[in-house]
Order: structure tokens, then C-alpha cells, then sequence
């Protein structure tokens, strides 16, 4: 009984201790978005209550100031299909290792996980040459075909989910005259939808969070996307904290709504995926 209290109170110590590492910097960002500049000057400390809590002005200045509303609105097209081209690419993919025998079959999977071994950043000159010569620098197409092009993680889900279907399907459809694209489309497509779940959440969190590839690849102020238009409070001398921290908050919505609502379906598609 000693040691099974002793365990659970070092469970529960570890828990506080990493809630509080994640809720730290998050709690700090909140207080910081109801500071004002003046507030921000004096030397309350990071964890000091604001003197009006209920001041929204910094919100005010981070979506109108920042540019959020058009940078919503690209980050969602961007979004839309990216995420779409990658859950087709990569659902046909999976299919396609898993269902067809060709030769180089293990060779091609092969490349697909040293493709994910390399680091982005040594690949980024000939990948900038590459977006240049199509004409699609300084346009949302840039970061989308990126987007849609580099996710091993959402072919391995999809791969998962594909072995857990039991061929003798496509062999019954194949028998009434299918086609296989009728059988990726109307029998594996709709049995895939955890997969799907899992990596339309997955992707999307990525994309939405990512700063590096609109930073780099859509220069122009009006094609702004929201992780880049945090950038615009930082100037060469200072940095508006109060606004950054606003727009932040303004940012961090969207994704926590949206992964409180859909957590059990990015848990259930792993579990699953890894259990098949």
C-alpha cells in the first residue's frame, strides 16, 4: 500500500509539473494581452494581473492593425486545399503501395522515408528555384503544393488503415466489373474515414501553425496568412509584446476549439492505425 501511494503521488506530482510547463507560458501570453504599454514598461514581472482586465483594446489593434481577417481568410484557402490534396494524394498513395505489386514496391517506400529524414532547410534553394520556374512565388499555390507534397506521417496513417481492409472486397468488386479507381473511390475511400479524421486534424494544426513557408514564399503584405501577420508588431528597435501576445490568443483559438472537440478521433485514429 506504501508503494502504491508513493507511486501515485509521483504520478500526480509529474502531472502538475507538465500541465504547469504547458499552461505556464500560455497564462503569461493571456496576461501580457490585457497589459497596456505602460503596464508592459513597469517592473510587475511577467505574472502580474493587469490593471483592468476587461481592456480589449489590444485585440482591437492586433485584428485590425494585423491584418487578420484577410490573413484568416488565406490561412482557410490554404487550409482547404492543402489538406484536401493531401488526404487524395495520400489515401491514393497508400493504396497504391499496399494493394499493386510493381517493381521497386519496397524501393519506392524507401525513398519516401529518407525523403522525411532529410531536413527542409538544406533542400529549400533548389525547392525555391523549383516554385520560381512554375510562377507561383508570391501566391497561395506555393505553399499549398508544398503543403500537399511533403507528408510521409499522413501516407503512413492511410497505409495503416489500408492493410486492415480486407482485400477480399476488392476482390468481390473486381468480380462485379470495378475497376481500381471504382474500388479506391466507393469501398477503401469510405472505409478510411478515422484515417481521415486523423490526418485532416493533424495536417491542418500543421499548416495553420506553420511560419516558415509563407514567410519565405508570399512576401506581399496582402497574402499575409495569421502566423505571419504576428510578424508585422516587431520592428527594427522594439517589439509591441502586448499586441504580439493579443494576436496570439487570437491565433490560439481556433486550434483549441477545434482540437477540444475532435481529440478523441486524433487518439482513435492512431490507436487504431497502430493496432491493425
Amino acid at each position: 500500500m506504501t508503494r502504491r501511494a508513493v507511486a501515485r503521488t509521483l504520478v500526480y506530482l509529474s502531472l502538475t509539473a507538465a500541465s504547469a510547463v504547458v499552461l505556464l507560458p500560455l497564462g503569461v501570453v493571456l496576461l501580457t494581452s490585457l497589459k497596456s504599454e505602460k503596464e508592459m514598461a513597469a517592473a510587475g514581472g511577467a505574472l502580474a494581473l493587469p490593471d483592468d482586465p476587461l481592456d480589449l483594446h489590444n485585440y482591437a489593434a492586433a485584428f485590425q492593425d494585423g491584418r487578420m481577417l484577410s490573413a484568416f481568410g488565406n490561412t482557410a484557402v490554404i487550409l482547404l486545399f492543402s489538406v484536401g490534396g493531401t488526404v487524395v494524394i495520400g489515401s491514393m498513395t497508400a493504396y497504391a503501395i499496399d494493394r499493386f505489386t510493381f517493381r521497386f514496391r519496397k524501393l519506392v517506400v524507401a525513398l519516401f522515408l529518407v525523403a522525411a529524414l532529410v531536413p527542409g532547410v538544406t533542400t529549400q534553394v533548389a525547392t525555391f528555384q523549383i516554385v520560381n520556374s512554375f510562377g507561383m512565388f508570391d501566391s497561395l499555390w506555393a505553399p499549398v503544393v508544398l503543403y500537399m507534397g511533403t507528408d510521409i506521417v499522413s501516407i503512413y496513417i492511410f497505409l495503416q488503415f489500408v492493410r486492415s481492409i480486407p482485400i477480399s472486397l476488392d476482390e468481390a468488386a473486381r468480380l462485379d466489373g470495378a475497376n481500381a479507381f471504382t474500388v479506391y473511390r466507393k469501398i477503401v475511400f469510405p472505409l478510411l474515414k478515422p484515417a481521415i479524421a486523423t490526418v485532416v486534424i493533424v495536417k491542418g494544426i500543421t499548416v495553420y501553425n506553420d511560419f516558415y513557408i509563407p514567410f519565405l514564399y508570399m512576401p506581399s503584405q496582402h497574402l499575409g496568412v495569421i502566423s505571419t501577420s504576428l510578424f508585422r508588431f516587431k520592428g527594427p528597435y522594439a517589439a509591441h509584446w502586448e499586441t504580439i501576445s493579443a494576436g496570439a490568443v487570437l491565433v490560439i483559438l481556433p486550434t483549441l476549439i477545434v482540437f477540444l472537440a475532435l481529440q478523441k478521433y486524433i487518439y482513435n485514429g492512431f490507436m487504431r492505425g497502430a493496432t491493425r
